[in-house]
């Protein structure tokens, strides 16, 4: 196999190879770019004009999706995978995955969309690189621009693998990749309601990638991801990469949606999230609890029929989210 289906093993080494440019025997061009970035060229007679960036690793310790893209770049690199669409493979924050753990300093995910600038340390150099990275991946004219960033929870959940949707101003979201997703096993869709600063937001905001954060279970050491079953995921990303896949249509059968209600932001030390430690996201809240409150008399009450909680970590710095309160939609 080549060196450079080595990515992760480079990655985490950190190494960086002496070889940046190999081609397989099959003509397909791997190109290592910067610390785990890796660029992946098809033959010139197989390129479909899909663009298709693959991330994961922006929490160093979310390793299952980690894991998919190696298998994904080592079965190109073995010449096993035989790629129609240009991709960009990369491990967002490889300090942090050396680590085993989340971040180094600060959240990479809340980072981007000119957030980096206000912030320093290595995750804010990292989130510039990764636009810089994705940008000059996704600049070329007339091609079908897709983005995947693959992640693990903190905690447990209800529904275990989802997508969330971003926002822009100007767009509508897509029926037709929402049902490419229903068709690789994501079991629910979250549509985003105003921009946003995480990696998938940046794609879709301001590089016009139809883009989306998936969450595929809760997150485990590298060679503890047995129980998470990425079996659905890692068919409909190979037969996305050898242009092998049906239409998906737009049917989205089964597949449920939920649209933000509010957002519940830390603003003191002083906050308090009135849940269980343990509680799974996409638990129901009982109409009128009082979720959480902070200093001043802040106070979030339940007031949304049907309402749910994701990603509630009380632990967040302050200014950032400490939970979003989330309710069934129509699409």
């Amino acid at each position: 196999m080549l060196a450079l289906g080595k990515l992760l093993e480079l990655t985490l080494a950190g190494r960086e190879p002496t070889e940046k440019i190999q081609l397989t025997a099959g003509g397909v061009r791997l190109h290592w770019l910067a610390e785990g970035a890796l660029e992946v060229t098809p033959a010139a007679d197989a390129d479909n004009g899909l663009d298709l960036l693959l991330s994961a690793g922006i929490h160093g310790n979310e390793t299952a999706p980690i894991e998919l893209l190696d298998r994904l770049l080592q079965g190109i690199a073995r010449g096993e995978l035989k790629p129609r669409a240009r991709i960009l493979f990369l491990l967002g924050n490889p300090e942090a995955m050396r680590r085993g753990e989340r971040y180094v300093e600060n959240d990479i995910n809340r980072l981007f969309n000119g957030r980096h600038g206000d912030a320093s340390g290595p995750e804010a150099l990292r989130a510039n690189e990764l636009e810089h990275l994705a940008a000059a991946f996704f600049a070329r004219a007339g091609r079908q621009r897709l983005h995947y960033d693959l992640h693990t929870a903190i905690r447990g959940s209800k529904i275990e693998q989802f997508a969330l949707y971003p926002y822009s101003e100007g767009r509508t979201h897509s029926r037709q990749e929402l049902a490419r997703l229903r068709a690789a096993g994501i079991e629910a869709v979250l549509l985003q309601s105003k921009p946003g600063i995480t990696f998938s937001a940046y794609t879709y905001a301001r590089l016009g990638a139809e883009a989306f954060t998936l969450e595929l279970g809760k997150a485990r050491p590298f060679g503890q991801n047995a129980v998470v079953n990425l079996d659905r995921l890692e068919a409909g990303l190979r037969s996305l990469v050898e242009a092998r896949e049906q239409s998906p249509g737009d049917d989205l059968e089964g597949l449920q949606v939920f649209a933000v209600a509010r957002e519940v932001i830390k603003h003191s030390d002083h906050f308090r999230l009135n849940l269980p430690d343990d509680i799974e996201n996409f638990s129901e809240l009982p109409l009128g609890s009082l979720l959480a409150e902070d200093s001043g008399g802040r106070r979030w009450t339940v007031e949304e029929s049907g309402a749910r909680i994701i990603f509630p970590n009380p632990k967040v710095k302050n200014g950032l989210r400490a939970g979003i309160l989330i309710v069934p939609a129509a699409f």
